[in-house]
């Protein structure tokens, strides 16, 4: 990621987000704020993503990975979870459209300074409040630890919590992502969904380009992929970081 500027990829998850609820009817999962807080410039080419067949794939992945961590979330809400931690937020929405608010349900959005900069701006641009449930948790995930960001935030490590941690463990090293694992195996009774891409050789042939397409792009906008995980190795390492029994989904890019 480049200094001082919002993520690109973040801008990439949320183009698909409102191309599938145009184009496909939000048929996956629903998310009525996708296009509005978009900045001018990726609007201004969704038509044009919308047409590529190949991107196909990856819209109807971005939309799955959303509605299956929101379902997981729900389950975990019935179960008495108060609060919800997306971890590299970019312009994910539902902070916006929170349906546990008046159960006291907290959001807090966990993301590069730059990219909540910037996120706060579309809000605003899209003529929209930011709600008492949303807290925005600063942090550079190579630099700091999510115990200072989210501590100073507000959150409470002694209770349970729901993490979404969607389209970011690619682009962590292979440190960060277990010193993140490690704290939320320390916050009681927590679950975390997650995705992750697999060691490129690992691809079926017939897709191996698209991926290498997509991890070419991300390069190219100066957010590369720098951790790649056999299942077999990430179940070993989620394991050996929990000092608990920790709840975790898991999809392969």
């Amino acid at each position: 990621m480049r200094d001082e500027q919002p993520s690109q990829t973040a801008r990439g998850a949320a183009a698909y987000r409102a191309i599938h609820q145009n184009l496909d009817g939000g048929a996956i999962f629903k998310d009525p704020f996708a296009s509005r807080i978009l900045d001018e410039e990726t609007a201004a080419a969704l038509d044009e993503i919308a047409v590529n067949d190949s991107l196909r794939p990856w819209r109807l992945f971005i939309a799955a990975r959303s509605r299956f961590s929101e379902d997981a979330m729900a389950d975990c809400i019935v179960r008495g979870v108060r609060q919800v931690v997306v971890l590299g937020a970019g312009l994910d929405t539902f902070s916006l459209r929170n349906p546990y608010a008046d159960l006291g349900v907290r959001t807090f959005e966990v993301d590069y300074p730059a990219t909540q900069k910037w996120k706060r701006e579309r809000i605003r641009a899209a003529g929209l409040a930011e709600p008492p449930s949303l807290v925005f948790a600063p942090i550079d995930f190579e630099r700091e630890g999510l115990t200072e960001a989210l501590t100073r935030a507000g959150f409470k490590q002694d209770r349970s919590a729901f993490f979404q941690w969607l389209g970011v463990v690619p682009y962590l090293t292979k440190e960060a992502i277990c010193s993140t694992l490690s704290f939320i195996s320390m916050v009681p009774q927590a679950v975390v969904v997650f995705d992750y891409a697999e060691p490129l050789q690992n691809y079926p042939a017939e897709r191996r380009s698209s991926v290498i397409a997509v991890a070419e792009r991300a390069a190219a906008r100066g957010e590369p992929w720098l951790s790649l995980f056999d299942p077999a190795e990430l179940h070993e390492l989620s394991a050996a970081r929990a000092s608990k029994p920790l709840k975790i989904w898991v999809a392969p890019k």
